[in-house]
């Protein structure tokens, strides 16, 4: 992918590795990482790098081109859409739930209370009050 977007599967999430790729990219995308006529990597290089089933990543590349994110041509390769849909008040909810459920997931796998998860996030969130 780029040395400052790299893509990851987490082998414990339960979440299926195309819906973890597709959420990857949905926030990349989003967030400008990836602009608009910016190419995704070709299906098997991507299968290949991140040890999956070229179905698995096809799958994910369907799900981004039905949702208006990226378009898809014949020899042309799968590339960023040249005006991505923007992320609607519910749809930024859900996904900053996801995360959060994500980070709680991984903070009770090593053991953290409650309370240090929210201490985590009070430090986290702390500075960004202060830069306004």
């Amino acid at each position: 992918m780029t040395a400052s977007a790299p893509l990851r599967i987490t082998t414990t999430d339960p979440t299926p590795p195309y819906e973890q790729l597709r959420r990857q990219f949905v926030e990349l995308i989003q967030s400008g990482v990836l602009a608009a006529g910016h190419r995704l990597p070709p299906l098997r290089q991507l299968a290949s790098d991140l040890g999956l089933a070229v179905g698995t990543v096809a799958r994910t590349y369907r799900e981004l081109e039905a949702a208006g994110l990226v378009a898809s041509r014949r020899g042309g390769g799968t590339r960023v859409s040249a005006t991505p849909p923007t992320a609607t008040a519910a749809q930024r909810e859900r996904t900053l739930r996801e995360h959060a459920e994500a980070f709680v997931r991984q903070a009770r796998l090593i053991g953290a209370s409650d309370e240090d998860v929210r201490s985590a996030l009070s430090a986290v969130l702390s500075p960004a009050v202060h830069q306004g």
